[in-house]
């Protein structure tokens, strides 16, 4: 059989065609060779010749043209046998599998992600003519990123049945520094002011161990663009930067930043003029824009003028008004006219309320905290309430709303709430250690968000080396549509306030409690609240104050035998929560009052308030530096008398102090009044009616006592608090900003009592080692500074905190280091 070459096409890898002459030929039959995965219907599909037709040199060449576009093809040959079409063509490979080595700055998803956008896919076949720019596009990204030696190369490993392995070869070497930035042309300001404009650096303090001097062109045009706003806001209308030199060094490690720059001169805004239809505005538009009049040009305040403009027309239903400052600059007087053009578009109502992103939560939980109403209009700022109101609601990492335009027409939209879940349960555990405590656990389950409900249901089973508690609560924030919540709880407590770092005591209590919440506005609401418990003391040790308190309850015939109260109390909360996020907020303040007391009948007549404030205050624009303020504060008492002795707080009642919610660097709950024993002085007396000898006790005069080193039993009131700059966490992305909090803290808190005789022991004989303290007053404050980290993980916050004393009464109770599942703050 001879076979004569008509046309052979070889465009793989740059190689061009070659075309050999043939006569014109009436094609009798079309046979494909070299098909393996590709269907021979398929291929015909691509040659635009049947039999029958006839063939020539033009035909052919698009014959082997439409077989190369359908990329399944590596090379393609055309041949005659007689009137016979051969057409033998080579499959492209199956990619089997793509394997990076040395990749350091790229991950290996973010490599797959842009390789599948290019069509480079295991399961896919491979073009070749792909892999070269592949190469060069990582190679550009890595000099975009100041790393000039990179090289990127892919090597084809072929398999059986035409199947090929891609392997990525990365050589990333080290980025270049830069070296210097120098400025010319910078009259008015001085390179370090210049300087504090930009985010490349050529020097870093001492102190800056995670800044870097890597040369980025990407940060070099953001640098370029704030330097263009920093001088703009300052009055300097005509500025420009002229021209940029980056010069590197022969081996492509330091780079050379050269900005030429034309100050120009400083403007004054002259006058102002507001153009367009302002829809019955008129007033407060002009206003708003003539404030500008007589001051320093300012760009950023030209922006902040039609932002708030366009933000006025967003509460009239205007949703996507346009407002444009058109400068005229007056180079005579260095001034410069300004006319705001005002479009303010035709006035929308929302169509519909759509939610994106909860899967886990029902919409109904989203859609309650609307303020948008689906029907009326549009109204940005109840737009942005309604974003608000879901970022506080703690179960979502992030919210974003878009305003979307209905299609065809011209007065609706659409409102798509974006929300990004986050866990909203928690295993909330602790584990400590200290030098007296030892190892501490406890663990319990609380979901915020039920089952999507957006009710609070929480089961806890701790069980640790003090405390034995089982509670259940439960809690509908929207027991009625207008927001009043209905809320409850059961528990069961055993405690061994010896194993607290407390005065030795054993604890069996149980009860129930109940709540309603009413809304008073959108950052308020008020809470009403009803319980009985029912507390039984026994195994207590003779700690003066406990007894104090005891003896008066204590039955005479059992004075050390078990004492159980029984009391019904009335609770009464308020809160005003303006913060930005109900997790790891950034902005806002939060007040919370609380005030609970017995009711006359019970057995113990007390009550206890509280006080809880934070503030948070962002120091940049991106809250990546936020100083926040704490404090909590606490007072109980008895009211009333019984037997003929006024009322005082039950000490199981007390406030403690130390630890990770008031005081870092202090082991829990060791911060306050210790426990006194007291004990009387005995002389011997006269034998007994069988001569046995006797002990007589002196008056109380003369009894001794001790300060039980180990022993706390806290006091009726407490003030603690401090400061904190949270700052962005080393080595942490952008992403991990919602769920990772670093932050520096300054912490100062004291507990004392009230009711606390210092008088009746100044007289006695301390045989202890401990010195005693006037536990009535609250200047005995102790304080501490340190870092604490918190991560929001599936389980619940962790928090870890490192902490060292500023002023400290006792070093026994000092601990450096404190780790906490479950805790927020």
């Amino acid at each position: 059989m001879t076979l004569k070459k008509l046309l052979f096409g070889a465009v793989f890898l740059g190689t061009g065609t070659s075309a050999y002459a043939a006569d014109p030929f009436v094609v009798e039959d079309i046979q494909v060779e070299g098909l393996q995965r590709v269907a021979l219907g398929a291929a015909l599909t691509y040659i635009p010749v049947q039999v029958g037709d006839e063939i020539d040199a033009s035909l052919v060449a698009e014959t082997i043209r439409e077989l190369y576009a359908s990329s399944h093809f590596d090379d393609v040959e055309v041949l005659r046998d007689e009137g016979v079409l051969l057409i033998r063509v080579t499959e492209r490979p199956t990619i089997s599998d793509i394997t990076f080595e040395g990749n350091e700055d790229l991950e290996d998803e973010q490599l797959q992600d842009s390789l599948r956008n290019s069509g480079v896919v295991v399961g896919e076949q491979l073009d070749r003519t792909m892999i070269r720019d592949i190469e060069g596009g990582l190679e550009e990204f890595y000099q975009s990123v100041g790393k000039y030696n990179a090289n990127v190369s892919v090597s084809v490993i072929n398999l059986p049945r035409n199947r090929v392995e891609l392997r990525f070869n990365f050589s990333e070497g080290a980025a270049a520094e830069v070296k210097q930035i120098n400025f010319i042309g910078n009259d008015s300001f001085t390179r370090e002011e210049l300087m504090a404009q930009f985010e490349l650096r050529d020097e870093l303090p001492w102190w800056n161990f995670f800044g870097k001097r890597q040369y980025q062109q990407q940060q070099l045009g953001g640098d370029l663009e704030t330097l263009e706003s920093f001088y703009r806001n300052r009055g300097y209308a005509r500025f420009q930067v002229q021209s940029v030199q980056v010069a590197m060094t022969p081996e492509k490690d330091g780079i050379y930043i050269t900005v030429n720059v034309d100050e120009g001169e400083q403007y004054q805004v002259n006058e102002v003029t507001v153009l367009g239809d302002l829809r019955g505005h008129d007033n407060f538009i002009t206003a708003v824009a003539e404030s500008a009049e007589g001051r320093r040009y300012n760009a950023s305040y030209m922006t902040n003028i039609e932002e708030s403009i366009k933000g006025y027309f967003g509460r009239f239903g205007y949703a996507y008004p346009e407002v444009r400052a058109v400068p005229e600059m007056n180079d005579d007087d260095l001034t410069v006219d300004l006319t705001f053009v005002v479009e303010p578009g035709n006035r929308a109502y929302v169509r519909r309320v759509e939610f994106v992103g909860n899967d886990a939560t029902k919409d109904e939980v989203l859609r309650r905290e609307m303020r948008q109403l689906e029907g009326a209009w549009l109204n940005q700022q109840q737009v942005e309430g309604g974003k608000v109101r879901l970022e506080r609601l703690g179960y979502f990492a992030s919210v974003e709303v878009e305003t979307v335009r209905v299609p065809g027409e011209d007065d609706q939209v659409d409102l798509i709430y974006r929300v990004e879940e986050q866990p909203s349960g928690s295993i909330q555990a602790g584990i400590g250690y200290g030098g007296f405590s030892g190892l501490s656990l406890n663990a319990g389950i609380s979901q915020e968000n039920f089952f999507g409900t957006g009710n609070r249901a929480g089961i806890q089973l701790n069980t640790n080396r003090y405390q034995k508690d089982a509670q259940v609560t439960y809690r509908d924030n929207y027991f009625t549509d207008d927001g009043v919540s209905l809320g409850g709880s059961i528990f069961y407590r055993d405690f061994d306030g010896s194993r607290a770092n407390l005065a030795q005591f054993s604890q069996k209590s149980y009860g129930i409690s109940s709540d309603l919440g009413f809304p008073i506005n959108e950052y308020q609401r008020i809470n009403f609240g009803v319980g009985f418990t029912n507390t039984g003391i026994s195994q207590y040790q003779q700690i003066d104050q406990m007894t104090q308190f005891l003896n008066r309850y204590a039955d005479p015939q059992n004075p050390e035998g078990s004492v159980n109260f029984k009391t019904y109390d009335l609770s009464l909360g308020w809160q005003r929560v303006t913060l930005n996020r109900g997790v790891f907020p950034t902005a806002g303040t939060q007040n919370v009052v609380s005030l609970k007391m017995t009711t006359p009948n019970s057995d113990v007549q007390f009550f206890k308030a509280n006080y809880r404030f934070r503030h948070y205050l962002p120091i940049d624009s991106n809250h990546k530096f936020v100083f926040l303020t704490r404090l909590n504060a606490g007072y109980g008492n008895g009211y009333g008398s019984s037997n003929g002795v006024e009322n005082t707080l039950p000490f199981w009642e007390n406030f403690y102090g130390g630890g990770q919610d008031s005081l870092r660097g202090f082991e829990t709950n060791r911060i306050g009044p210790r426990g006194i024993l007291r004990q009387p002085t005995y002389v011997q007396g006269p034998p007994d009616a069988n001569g046995n000898p006797t002990r007589v006790a002196l008056g109380p005069e003369y009894d001794t006592y001790e300060v039980a080193a180990f022993r706390g039993v806290g006091g009726n009131a407490m003030i603690s608090g401090g400061f904190e700059l949270i700052v962005p966490t080393p080595f942490a992305g952008e992403d991990a900003a919602n769920t990772v909090r670093t932050s520096l803290f300054v912490d100062a808190g004291v507990v004392w009592d009230t009711e606390f005789d210092y008088a009746s022991y100044a007289d006695l004989r301390n045989v202890g080692t401990k010195e005693l303290w006037d536990y009535s007053s609250a200047s005995n404050y102790q304080a501490s500074y340190g870092a604490s980290v918190q991560w929001l993980s599936p389980m619940g916050a962790l928090t870890f905190s490192l902490g060292f004393p500023i002023r400290s009464l006792d070093p026994s109770v000092e601990e450096r280091f404190t780790f906490n599942l479950g805790t927020t703050f």
